[in-house]
């Protein structure tokens, strides 16, 4: 049996920045691979310029796992692409329950076209209650390419 302690955030405690929730101290995170120096932290940190990059090619995955069940109004995504050309899908599910089932926020393509469509930014404002999980499967690129999955930022209110 595999166990951790959990610190619940005090709910006294202000989302840092513009009201952002501040991950590091409201969910865990899991995620497929990264990348040495591009770590899954630099798109979730408030404060973070670097972005999190895949260590290798193929769909990835990125899991938020919320110590208490969160209620979401804002979701935002950057993405940046500066070297392939290349069409990018990205699926954004939640669930209320851990173990799922997932319900389907959006899903989404963009062609990414170095040097003039570098950056996509998605914003969705809803209203999701007692969200446990929220999770993100980029394909990097639809025709199989050897791209690898990329966020430069992932920010939740």
């Amino acid at each position: 049996m595999r166990k951790s302690l959990i610190t619940p955030t005090p709910k006294t405690a202000r989302p840092a920045a513009e009201d952002w929730l501040d991950l590091e101290h409201a969910a865990a995170v899991e995620v497929t691979s990264e990348e040495e120096g591009f770590p899954v932290e630099s798109a979730l940190l408030l404060g973070e310029t670097r972005g999190w990059r895949a260590a290798s090619s193929g769909a990835q995955t990125l899991r938020l796992v919320f110590d208490q069940p969160q209620t979401l109004k804002h979701i935002s995504l950057v993405f940046e692409e500066e070297q392939t050309e290349r069409t990018q899908e990205f699926v954004l599910q939640w669930s209320a329950d851990k173990g799922g089932p997932f319900r389907e926020i959006i899903r989404q393509q963009w062609n990414f076209s170095p040097p003039n469509v570098i950056r996509e930014v998605e914003e969705y404002q809803l209203k999701l209650f007692d969200v446990t999980v929220l999770e993100l499967t980029i394909v990097p690129d639809v025709s199989g390419g050897t791209a690898r999955a990329s966020l430069k930022s992932m920010r939740l209110r």
